[in-house]
């Protein structure tokens, strides 16, 4: 019996990871600690998919390192001697390796370094200890089928491996009778989802929309390349009662020459054609986005571009990032923006995001209708969020929204 510390960063990816890692190891005999201090040992699931973000990760790690500690998740995959360098004597475990937590965590209590960075099996049978009882995250897939140039996530989770959708829908079941409320799809990227096995999102939203209970259902992030194969049977599938009207969809940028530079495989026209045809079909549906600033080439006139597009489409969210290098991607070798001018960048996409955001928010005030409240939390079908005055039950209520801010709905309960 050890006291295990574990703690996540990054993605829903990464936090189904900590939960998966959690229940093998209670299963294994061992309990979660309260805090580091009361553990026997510390597992860190990492993430390594922004340079601010590993330097974060490598400073946590070091303050880890004085008892026995696990390294998990993409940072040692994508960077194990990076790793080694901050704690010589931790040890590693990969994304795939999530299975065999028991082994890895068990060779750090004893003083053996373990270093387990091998793909492994699905992870939807694995037991887990949630983070949160009212949201159940199921991890899709694994991997992608993307070569980005920017990105380290291919070099962490390698290429697509999708689970079969029976053992999917069978861990949406146990979930709903858990109790979850919510349910997150989620791997790299949903758009390439069942591509290896035959099968494909919308099919898969589909069947797990169709489990019993009153939950919600919540798809996440996918690449706009996959949309036109897909978009017209997808938007079928989020038709449904128990699918939320929302989809993260990251364009990176609204120049054509610089997604061919990204190796994104789509154009700035695939986005603003699934913005159109989404909010044409439900109205109130919440896109969320994603942009690099300062990508290395980018002139300020293709930034430009970028700026266009968002206040074309209008995206509801936008997950903003300062271009950075990250170690055996194709586009850290290549000339870069001057610091100054990406923060410049960053800075003027921000502000045009901030006031979007605040506009798109606003119309919602004096909306009234069904919010699912998992915790205190609640959301709209569109996926807003909605804070109330007061203690709320779980399940849902109808709430009307009486005011609003670039991040969220405020609303009573009717």
């Amino acid at each position: 019996m050890a006291r295990v510390w574990i703690e996540s960063y990054g993605c829903a990816a990464s936090s189904a990871d900590s939960e998966a890692i959690a229940g093998v190891l209670a299963e294994g005999g061992h309990s979660v600690a309260g805090s580091p201090q009361e553990s026997d040992v510390s597992v860190i699931v990492t993430c390594s998919v922004k340079d601010a973000t590993a330097g974060r990760m490598m400073h946590r790690i070091g303050q880890l390192k004085s008892r026995p500690l696990v390294v998990a998740g993409c940072l040692p995959k994508a960077e194990p001697e990076t790793v080694r360098k901050a704690a010589a004597g931790a040890s590693m475990m990969g994304p795939g390796a999530v299975g065999r937590a028991l082994e890895v965590v068990n060779s750090a209590l004893e003083g053996r370094r373990a270093v387990d960075l091998d793909e492994g099996g699905p992870k939807t049978e694995l037991p887990r200890l949630r983070l949160n009882e009212s949201v159940g995250i199921v991890e899709i897939a694994s991997g992608c089928m993307s070569e980005c140039t920017f990105c380290q996530t291919k070099l962490a989770k390698g290429g697509l491996r999708s689970h079969r959708p029976g053992d999917i829908v069978r861990q949406v079941e146990r979930d709903v009778r858990d109790g979850c409320r919510e349910i997150w799809l989620t791997s790299t990227d949903n758009g390439c989802y069942g591509l290896d096995i035959g099968t494909d999102l919308p099919d898969l939203v589909g069947r797990v929309c169709s489990v019993p209970g009153e939950f919600m259902v919540r798809v996440g992030m996918m690449n706009p390349m996959y949309m036109p194969r897909i978009r017209g049977r997808l938007l079928e599938a989020l038709g449904h009662p128990k699918a939320y009207k929302f989809l993260h969809v990251p364009v990176q940028s609204g120049s054509d020459r610089v997604l061919r530079e990204m190796a994104r495989g789509h154009t700035a026209g695939a986005f603003r054609d699934a913005c159109r045809e989404v909010r044409e079909r439900f109205g109130r549906f919440t896109i969320s986005t994603d942009v690099i600033a300062g990508f290395p080439s980018e002139t300020r006139a293709e930034f430009g571009q970028t700026l266009d597009l968002i206040r074309e489409t209008r995206p509801d969210i936008v997950n903003l990032s300062k271009y950075s290098r990250r170690p055996g991607t194709e586009a850290a070798g290549r000339e870069q923006v001057p610091p100054g001018e990406v923060a410049a960048r960053s800075r003027a996409a921000a502000a045009e995001a901030e006031r979007i955001s605040l506009e798109s928010n606003l119309a919602w005030v004096g909306w009234r209708g069904p919010v699912l409240f998992a915790g205190q939390k609640g959301r709209t079908p569109a996926y807003r969020p909605v804070a109330v005055d007061g203690p709320v039950g779980e399940g849902t209520h109808e709430v009307r929204v009486t005011g609003a801010t670039a991040h969220g709905l405020a609303g009573a309960l009717c």
